[in-house]
C-alpha cells in the first residue's frame, strides 16, 4: 500500500511539474518614452539613481546595442510603436502613416491572443490612433491616446470590450498612475490563462517636470554634460534642426546651464520612473505569477539632450536611436550583457518564440531567444538607421557612415575609438576605401528594404543652419515654470492652456 501511495504521489508531482514546464509564460512589457541607453546605473552611468532597473539588469539579460530602426516622421515615438506592434521595419508597413492604419497587419497583442490564447491588456500611452487600437487590444485601464502631455495634468480613458470609455482626469503623476493600473491588473489576474500586459509609460518624455524633490536632487548632484555636447549642430540634418518642436525646448546657442538643468530634470523623471518600475516588479514578486512571467523593459528610442547641439530624437546619432533593453524571467540568463545589434521590433518575434507560437510571414523581427539560450552570440552583423528621406546611417560594429542626401554631406566615425561620433573622417582621403565599403553595405540594406528614397538628389538644400530664437515655439503642454524658465514667458502655440 505504501508503495502504491508513493508511486501515485510521484506521478502527481511529475504531472504537476510537466504542466508548469509547459505553461505559457505571462509577459509584462514596460515601455518607456525617450530614454537614452546610457541612463541606467548598472549599464555604466554612475550619476543616475536607478536601483530597480539595476536590480532587473542583475536578474536578467541586457542587450546593450538596442535601437529604434529610424522613423517615417518627426514623431519617432509613433514609428517605433508601429514597428514594435507589427514586427516590421517602417519601410515595410505599407500604409498611410498619417492615418495610423497598418492595413490589418497581424499585431503582437492580437497574435498572442489568437495563437497563444493570451489575455491582453493595455495601460498607458497608445499614440497610434483608434484604428490600430481596435486591432490590438479590447481591454485597458488608464489609456492615454495622445502623444505627449504635462505629466501632472492629463486625461486617460479605460478600454472595455473594445470601447473607450469617456475621458477622465488621470489624478496623479503619469508614471505613478500607470504603475497603479499595472499593479491592479497583476493582482487581479488569476493563474488560469497567461496574460500580456503592455505598460506604455510617458516618462521621461518632456514635459521635463518630475516631482520637485527629484529634480532638486539632481540640481544638487548634477550629472555631467554629454561628452559630445555642442552649442549648436553644425549642419542642417533635416527640417527639425531649426524648426522642430523638440529643438525649440532650449535657446540657440545651447547654454551649458540650460542643458545642465534639463539633464537634471530628465534624470529626475527617470529616477521617479525607476521607482514606479520597482513597485510593479514588487507586485509581481508578491503575486502567484512570480515564477512564470517574462518582464521586458525598453524604450521607444533615445534622446539627444545636448549631444551634438541637439535636444530631440529626430536624428541618427547613437544617443538618439539607441535605448535600453532588459529581459528577465524563467530560463533567461542573469546578469549578462550582450553587445550584438538588436532592434526594438525584434521583441515581436522574441515574445512569440517564448509563447511557443510562430511569428507572421513577412516579418522583419528576429527572435532574441537563441541568444538567451546560448545558441548564438548575435543575430545580425550590421545595423541600418534611416530617418525619413533626409538621413541614413549604417554601422558594422566598428565603423559608422552617415549620409545626408538633401545636403550632399557625409560623416564617417570609427566607433571603437570615437563612440560619441565627434571626429568625422569622411573627407580624409585615407578613408576613401572605407567610405566605399560602408556605402556598399548601406546599398544592400536599402535594396533589402526597398528604400524608396534616394541617397543622391539633384536639388540640394542649404547646408548651413540659421538659428533664430524668434522662431521657437512653446507647445500647450509645458507648465508655467518651464515656460518662464526656458521660453521667457512666451505664449503657447495651439490650444489655450490654463496655468
Amino acid at each position: 500500500m505504501m508503495k502504491l501511495t508513493f508511486i501515485f504521489s510521484f506521478l502527481i508531482t511529475s504531472f504537476t511539474f510537466t504542466q508548469a514546464e509547459n505553461k505559457k509564460p505571462n509577459i509584462i512589457f514596460l515601455f518607456a518614452d525617450d530614454q537614452r541607453a546610457d541612463t541606467i546605473g548598472a549599464h555604466g552611468n554612475p550619476y543616475i539613481k536607478t536601483p530597480h532597473l539595476d536590480k532587473m539588469a542583475r536578474e536578467g539579460l541586457s542587450f546593450r546595442k538596442n535601437y529604434c530602426a529610424g522613423s517615417f516622421s518627426g514623431a519617432v515615438c509613433v514609428s517605433s510603436r508601429a514597428m514594435l506592434m507589427t514586427g516590421r521595419h517602417w519601410m515595410n508597413i505599407k500604409t498611410n502613416h498619417k492615418s495610423s492604419d497598418w492595413n490589418g497587419i497581424h499585431l503582437l497583442p492580437s497574435r498572442l491572443k489568437e495563437k497563444g490564447n493570451y489575455k491582453t491588456h493595455l495601460v498607458g500611452k497608445w499614440h497610434n490612433g483608434k484604428k490600430t487600437l481596435d486591432q490590438a487590444f479590447s481591454t485597458g485601464t488608464s489609456v492615454y491616446m495622445g502623444g505627449m502631455a504635462d505629466h501632472t495634468n492629463f486625461e486617460v480613458q479605460d478600454l472595455h470590450d473594445g470601447e473607450l470609455l469617456p475621458p477622465r482626469h488621470a489624478g496623479g503623476f503619469s508614471s505613478t498612475v500607470f504603475a497603479d493600473s499595472a499593479i491592479k491588473y497583476i493582482q487581479s489576474s488569476n493563474d488560469k490563462q497567461p496574460f500580456f500586459l503592455y505598460v506604455a509609460l510617458m516618462a521621461p518624455h518632456d514635459t521635463r517636470n518630475p516631482p520637485q524633490s527629484y529634480r532638486d536632487y539632481y540640481y544638487k548632484n548634477r550629472p555631467p554634460l554629454p561628452q559630445n555636447y555642442l552649442p549648436e549642430h553644425p549642419f542642417v540634418n533635416g527640417p527639425q534642426t531649426t524648426q522642430g518642436r523638440d529643438e525649440s525646448l532650449a535657446a540657440w546657442p545651447r547654454r551649458k546651464s540650460d542643458i545642465s538643468d534639463q539633464l537634471s530634470e530628465y534624470y529626475g523623471l527617470i529616477t521617479h520612473l525607476d521607482e514606479q518600475v520597482g513597485r510593479i516588479l514588487k507586485a509581481l514578486k508578491n503575486s502567484e505569477h512570480a515564477k512564470n512571467t517574462i518582464v521586458v523593459y525598453t524604450a521607444d528610442h533615445g534622446l539627444a539632450m545636448g549631444s551634438h547641439g541637439l535636444l530631440g530624437k529626430q536624428n541618427i546619432y547613437e544617443q538618439s536611436m539607441s535605448s535600453p533593453l532588459i529581459v528577465k524571467g524563467p530560463n533567461i540568463p542573469k546578469n549578462i550583457n550582450n553587445h550584438s545589434f538588436t532592434y526594438i521590433h525584434d521583441m515581436y518575434a522574441t515574445l512569440c518564440d517564448y509563447a511557443g507560437i510562430s511569428k507572421p510571414e513577412n516579418s522583419d523581427s528576429v527572435s532574441l531567444k537563441p541568444i538567451a539560450d546560448g545558441k548564438v552570440n548575435s543575430i545580425r552583423d550590421s545595423l541600418f538607421l534611416p530617418y525619413k528621406d533626409c538621413q541614413r546611417s549604417v554601422n558594422d560594429g566598428k565603423w559608422k557612415l552617415h549620409i545626408y542626401p538633401q545636403i550632399d554631406h557625409k560623416l564617417l566615425f570609427n566607433l571603437e575609438n570615437d563612440p560619441y561620433e565627434m571626429n568625422n573622417l569622411a573627407y580624409d582621403p585615407t578613408y576613401k576605401d572605407k567610405i566605399q565599403k560602408m556605402t556598399t553595405l548601406m546599398t544592400q540594406w536599402r535594396k533589402d528594404l526597398n528604400d524608396p528614397h534616394p541617397i543622391k538628389v539633384s536639388n540640394l538644400g542649404p547646408k548651413k543652419p540659421i538659428y533664430d530664437n524668434k522662431n521657437r515655439h512653446v507647445d500647450q503642454w509645458q507648465p508655467k515654470w518651464i515656460r518662464d524658465k526656458y521660453f521667457g514667458g512666451m505664449e503657447y502655440v495651439g490650444k489655450s492652456k490654463k496655468n
